[in-house]
């Protein structure tokens, strides 16, 4: 499949958003919404439509100030953006100790749980904690990155972009100059260095991580707690998650000391008070143009959605076929299924006309203000034009790609067939030394056995077979001589004929009749199904190669607009997420929703609930020391909360602070309303789940004792010396 560059595709990696409160008080918002009944007319833009994914390079100060009465100096930010990390290449995490105690989410130690497992043990199903520091488990290859430097180098890209002249050579002069400074700042400082183009390249900054690589799991809880609901929850609230896990980075041997961590606030966060998330959100795509966004919404997006639909089949029946091995895929069962939902949800809102209405009107309100500036008019002014000639142009090539490529769910069985014999073909061309294992002499019987279907279906691939040949013609043209050639100058319906009387390999007897001719009669042989295979594929190839083009096309002219974009807005915009680090502001606030209303902070009571209500049912049951809570333990205690803060995938695990830089706790999910979020941030029902700090505590100390956890969590630091040594 022809597939535009990742840079324009939301890959959520998979698994993610948040919650947070501590009060029964609930305010609610506006209800900005419009009916879907209301004129297109009168939908604007709204303020945060794109989003408060602030970045530290231009800390949004004067809207603090102004938003929230609250003046923090760049100590504030710099305390803030130390103690926050990047957990591996998937989530984020936070320093809450002196002594390298770090919090995330429990869904982002699943593959660290399973790895550190011993013979015997299942600790994703039944969580993990280590009584003493000698029993913190290192996890292999688990690594943690803290941003600790930011660096401007715009000036220096873009001059290397400006010295070519077309297309080709400013792309290639990009990459070449990204890659010099990149191996320039890592031997200088040492550290682990990238350039992110932010404004779609309207901006570069140069981020420097200190990388930890020895991190050791302390705690995660049982997989029923940390994903109570299972996938039928995801994305919803009310909610009622355990979704914490605590790790422990080392240096040489030792937990590591650091001065940068957040204290852990005793009672949380009281609705309508201000909270920050501070991670590293995965992509969003809300800079886009509307022309790029209607691309990816009709051909991207919906090919990116069977894919995570064609895995999670795929992971289903690997787990019903596998029990033994079901801990293993359920981790990536997981993934995809979040995936999913993910992009049914994006999809959906894309289909939005209100929604797709606002980010017009933004569009139109940006280009008024280029075309209204004479300068920035001369520079700038036709890209939207631009740009949707590219998006036009793509998507003829990839209507085409679609009409000629075999696809599994759409293609008739005679093709696939044929792919068969040629790969025999080819196979047989080679010394049997130089096959592959299912074509040495001793195995071609089986494997010819194999190509031939024992039941092809008729009826069906007939069907598939002339749907494919209407969209050939369709996007082709009927006078396109590869057409001309399969179809023999025929309509769709009377094709189908001619190609199954012109080729054999729907008749078992006369394949295998040719199969004994040897490879050269089967590559050179008239057999229409055969022909198509052999002679799509430098078809295929050529478009792949425009598409290419028109892809660098794109990212150049995107980049450009990002110019426009700082040019205009400055730093009042956000830019999108780029899996770097970001804060983002926002307040515990409920939310209007299926006719009632969200409350801001739920309860251990609301599990209970749950779980009696579905009758102790997976996903809802509870693990066994959860059945009968102790007699200590508070059901009152806030345990979820939902805020306004912006969030998206890789923001997993982010720390939920006060004005104090206090953990009022982590972020773990979005509500079903935020799915929209990758390309349009709505205030008015966009919330992020988080797990709340007193829960944190209170399941800890009364549920799994875990005493010196606590005492280090509340105080900041390890309360008792113990040995270091591993065992």
């Amino acid at each position: 499949m022809c597939y535009k560059h990742t840079r324009v595709i939301i890959l959520f990696f998979v698994l993610t958003f948040f919650a947070g409160c501590s009060s029964s008080v609930v305010n609610l918002p506006p209800n900005n919404g419009y009916s879907v009944s209301s004129s297109l007319d009168t939908v604007k833009a709204g303020a945060f439509d794109t989003g408060k994914m602030w970045t530290f390079d231009f800390p949004p100060v004067k809207y603090f100030s102004k938003e929230y009465s609250f003046n923090p100096g760049k100590e504030w930010f710099d305390k803030v953006r130390l103690s926050a990390l990047r957990f591996a290449t998937y989530c984020s995490a936070s320093f809450i100790s002196e002594d390298g105690l770090i919090m995330t989410n429990n869904h982002c130690a699943r593959e660290s749980a399973v790895d550190v497992s011993r013979e015997g043990e299942d600790l994703q199903k039944n969580g993990f904690y280590a009584e003493s520091l000698t029993d913190e488990r290192p996890v292999q290859g688990l690594f943690v990155d803290q941003l600790v430097l930011i660096k401007d180098v715009t000036d220096e890209v873009t001059a290397a972009i400006n010295k070519g002249t077309a297309e080709e050579e400013k792309i290639a002069n990009e990459e070449k100059i990204i890659t010099e400074i990149e191996k320039r700042e890592e031997k200088e400082t040492g550290l682990v260095v990238s350039i992110t183009p932010l404004y779609n390249g309207g901006k570069y900054s140069l981020y420097g991580y200190k990388r930890y690589n020895d991190v050791r799991l302390v705690f995660t809880p049982e997989h029923l707690l940390g994903h109570f609901g299972g996938e039928y929850d995801n994305f919803t609230y009310p909610r009622y998650n355990m979704d914490c896990a605590f790790f422990r980075v080392y240096d040489e041997g030792k937990p590591l000391k650091t001065d940068n961590f957040y204290k852990w606030s005793h009672n949380g966060a009281e609705p309508g008070e201000p909270v920050f998330v501070v991670g590293n959100p995965g992509s969003t795509s809300r800079l886009l143009t509307v022309s790029q966004l209607e691309y990816l919404r009709d051909i991207i997006y919906p090919h990116t959605l069977k894919m995570y639909s064609s895995l999670v089949e795929l992971y289903q029946n690997m787990i019903a076929e596998n029990p033994d091995s079901s801990e293993d895929y359920n981790v990536q069962l997981l993934k995809y299924l979040n995936a999913q939902k993910v992009y049914e949800g994006v999809i959906k809102g894309l289909n939005d006309p209100v929604l797709m209405q606002r980010k017009r009107d933004f569009e139109n309100t940006f280009r008024s203000k280029v075309q209204n500036d004479e300068k920035l008019n001369k520079e700038y002014g036709t890209l939207w034009d631009d740009i949707k000639k590219i998006q036009d142009d793509s998507r003829v090539i990839n209507n085409k790609v679609d009409a000629i490529d075999i696809d599994p769910d759409n293609s008739a069985i005679y093709f696939f067939v044929a792919r068969d014999v040629i790969d025999l073909a080819d196979q047989l061309k080679e010394p049997e030394s130089e096959r592959s294992e299912d074509f040495q002499d001793s195995e071609i019987d089986s494997t010819i056995d194999s190509i031939i279907p024992e039941d092809y279906e008729p009826e069906l691939n007939n069907k598939l077979l002339e749907q494919q040949l209407e969209n050939l013609v369709k996007y082709f043209g009927e006078d396109n001589s590869f057409v001309k050639t399969v179809t023999g100058g025929k309509s769709p319906a009377e094709a189908v004929r001619y190609m199954l009387d012109n080729s054999v390999v729907d008749n078992p007897e006369q394949l295998r009749e040719l199969i004994k001719k040897g490879p050269d009669a089967i590559l050179n042989s008239k057999d229409m199904f055969i022909y198509y295979v052999i002679n799509s594929l430098p078809l295929i190839e050529e478009m792949e190669k425009e598409s290419s083009v028109l892809d660098k096309k794109d990212e150049l002219y995107s980049g450009t607009l990002g110019k426009a974009l700082f040019e205009v807005y400055g730093t009042s915009i956000p830019p999108d997420a780029t899996f770097t680090l970001r804060i983002s502001d926002g307040v515990v606030e409920g939310y209007p929703y299926n006719g009632t209303v969200a409350p801001p902070v739920t309860t251990f009571y609301g599990m209970y609930d749950r779980y009696y209500s579905f009758y102790k049912k997976d996903p809802w049951d509870l693990p066994e020391k959860w059945k009968t809570p102790p007699a200590d333990f508070n059901l009152a205690t806030p345990f979820n909360f939902i805020s306004t803060n912006d969030i998206t995938g890789g923001n997993s695990g982010s720390p939920v602070i006060n004005k104090n830089a206090e953990i009022v706790g982590v972020a773990f999910d979005g509500n079903i309303e935020s799915l929209p979020g990758g390309f349009i941030f709505r205030t008015e029902q966009n919330r992020t789940v988080s797990v709340h700090s007193q829960g944190i505590i209170e399941a800890l100390s009364h549920v799994y004792k875990t005493s010196r956890l606590v005492d280090e969590i509340l105080n900041g630091k390890i309360i008792k010396e113990q040995s270091t040594s591993q065992k």
